[in-house]
């Protein structure tokens, strides 16, 4: 599972070092498609074309089924930035940490494309390599439940290396796993891979960049609890009892309509 989301990732950082924009936008772009193409078995190695079919969870989705996935991947983004407003009245907001990108002199116009780009790169290769690929091969071997883990924690694992990591490790564990199951649950990589986008483009133009101010509330040590805090923690468990249920609804594979492709 490494493998196949590095396989994604790393021409991105390479491309982006070496190519000016917008270039860089136009050649990721391409090499995203080729290996969408190829992961998801539509080109390729015939002998293996099935066998990737599989591992991208390849599914024929009913219109009740895209509804209640694009939900459900709507709210897996409003629980990611909510945990993060509540987790940082809670902790003090590490700035220093988070700000990994200095963008605040850069165009518009420069900038939006970039970080569109770099979100779509972590979001679908990244849950193409670990939801995907790999949760999908743990999970004909161990309960789904423990595939989820296991593969939540590689992710986990994945990311230690950024300085941001270890303050977030127990969001990270929580909206790996809320993806995971949104995963398993509709049988499809599409409604993780838009949700995991959306919040990076969250984080990057928010949580870990200059472009807007940076998050400054007081906390709730100094405030008490006010109405920000509760506003946001109920927003938080309103959207994870929400996700919750609409996800549970999809279990695709008691609807006959939701096949894998062939």
């Amino acid at each position: 599972m490494f493998i196949v989301a590095e396989i994604g990732i790393i021409p991105w950082v390479l491309i982006s070092s070496m190519i000016p924009f917008p270039w860089l936008v136009v050649v990721m772009a391409g090499y995203l498609c080729l290996y969408y193409l190829f992961f998801s078995g539509r080109w390729g190695h015939q002998p293996t074309k099935q066998n990737r079919r599989n591992s991208f969870r390849r599914t024929k989705l009913t219109r009740e089924a895209w509804t209640k996935g694009l939900l459900a991947a709507g709210l897996f983004v409003i629980i990611s930035q909510a945990s993060l407003v509540v987790y940082f009245r809670i902790i003090e907001f590490p700035a220093e940490l988070f700000t990994v990108f200095n963008w605040k002199d850069i165009s518009p116009w420069t900038i939006v494309p970039v970080i569109i780009m770099a979100a779509l790169t972590a979001g679908i290769c990244e849950e193409v390599g670990f939801r995907g690929y790999g949760q999908v091969l743990l999970e004909g071997r161990y309960r789904p439940i423990m595939a989820n883990l296991i593969v939540s924690i590689g992710f986990l694992i994945l990311h230690l290396n950024q300085a941001w990591a270890l303050p977030m490790v127990f969001q990270g564990l929580l909206l790996s796993l809320l993806l995971g199951y949104l995963a398993y649950k509709s049988n499809s990589l599409i409604f993780s891979m838009i949700g995991h986008t959306l919040m990076d483009i969250c984080l990057f133009s928010y949580w870990w960049s200059d472009i807007f101010e940076t998050f400054n509330y007081p906390l709730i040590g100094e405030t008490g609890i006010d109405a920000h805090f509760l506003s946001w923690g109920l927003i938080f468990v309103i959207s994870l009892t929400m996700f919750t249920w609409v996800t549970r609804s999809l279990n695709l594979s008691s609807q006959p309509d939701a096949v894998p492709i062939q």
